[in-house]
């Protein structure tokens, strides 16, 4: 049997995409014959203080020699040093699933601090896994990596019953993503306060937990702008919580400044529903313009004016809707997600 290793920092439950898409891979694998063994090198990534570091290169070199390591980009950007240590030992392979220099409101230091160290922790792989050919590309150009070592392995999607809607007269948005600058909540809660006129209800799932001053900084704006009777915050809620919603939702709307791929947007699609996103990153990748509105990242009066349009055309929004169930049916399953990946594990041999 084929065996791999996942050098996963912290718990494979935590409530983000790039987890999520972890998780499915690794089953899938498993479906394919792989053994796989989930090898948790702690948590505090991308920011690991010294104790992590050291702790997670215990964990890695501790796997025997030869056994291929899968190291999720989280960690492997910012351990570069660890990384020369353990490919001496074993074939490696990078799952990027977008670069960590691209969160947003890092500094410039951070930012090129960032940039050098993955850098140079890619350099040190046998192969990249990527989400996106947006992001295939990034890491071409900038981060150096040969395009014949990269292989796109878009998230999976999986069948989802049509959304079907508040069946109110007041539409329902809904926002999913972990509470964090990068996922652009206080541009969207701005455009909103310019829309009170409109009648609207916004629910942003997401975890509260991760960045507690964005969280903070979310509930002050809402309060600020006098929209607490309509914008609710539950914080990451369950599979079944979040299915829910999705259905009774009448659109679906994330500003965010950047993705890797963007795992919620291709969710509200094979929901059927409308999507209002932006052009930042591998968006355009995933929401064709016949299934909704892309708009500048941070431009709280374009995204208002896209907001405004579908708020108050019912039937733009069935238009878009019908776009959104047609590009679902083009985005990979999970299966196939799965034996790409199992194919890039294949040419580490």
């Amino acid at each position: 049997m084929k065996r791999v290793v996942f050098a996963v920092p912290g718990s494979l439950d935590t409530p983000t995409g790039g987890y999520a898409y972890d998780r499915r891979i690794m089953a899938e694998l498993r479906q394919l014959g792989w053994d796989v063994e989930c090898l948790d090198i702690g948590d505090g990534f991308p920011l690991p203080d010294e104790a992590t570091r050291s702790a997670a290169r215990s964990l890695l070199l501790e796997v025997p020699d030869g056994l291929p390591i899968v190291v999720d980009g989280l960690a492997l950007g910012v351990l570069p040093d660890v990384a020369a240590e353990v490919a001496s030992r074993h074939p490696l392979l990078g799952l990027v699933h977008h670069p960590l220099a691209l969160e947003w409101g890092l500094s410039a230091e951070r930012t090129d601090a960032l940039h050098r160290s993955e850098q140079a922790a890619l350099a040190l792989v046998r192969e990249v896994v990527v989400t996106s050919p947006t992001t295939a590309k990034l890491v071409a150009s900038d981060y150096g990596v040969s395009a014949d070592h990269i292989t796109v392995a878009r998230p999976g999607s999986d069948p989802a019953p049509r959304s079907r809607g508040s069946r109110s007269e007041v539409p329902h948005l809904l926002s999913v993503g972990t509470v964090v600058p990068r996922k652009g909540f206080d541009v969207l809660v701005a455009a909103l306060a310019t829309l009170a006129a409109l009648p609207w209800q916004l629910t942003i799932a997401g975890d509260l937990t991760r960045d507690p001053n964005e969280a903070a900084k979310l509930d002050a704006s809402i309060s600020q702008h006098k929209l607490a009777g309509r914008v609710a915050t539950p914080g990451a809620v369950s599979s079944e919580r979040l299915a829910v919603l999705y259905d009774s939702a009448d659109l679906f709307v994330l500003a965010s400044r950047y993705e890797g791929y963007g795992m919620a947007y291709a969710e509200a699609l094979s929901h059927g529903l409308p999507v209002i996103g932006t052009t930042a990153g591998a968006i355009p990748d995933t929401v064709p313009q016949e299934a909704g509105l892309l708009v500048a990242p941070g431009d709280v009066a374009e995204l208002a004016e896209a907001l405004r349009r579908v708020i108050a055309d019912a039937e733009l929004r069935r238009r878009l809707s019908e776009g959104a169930l047609a590009s679902a049916r083009t985005l990979p399953t999970w299966q196939q997600s799965g034996a790409i990946f199992a194919a890039a594990l294949e040419k580490l041999a």
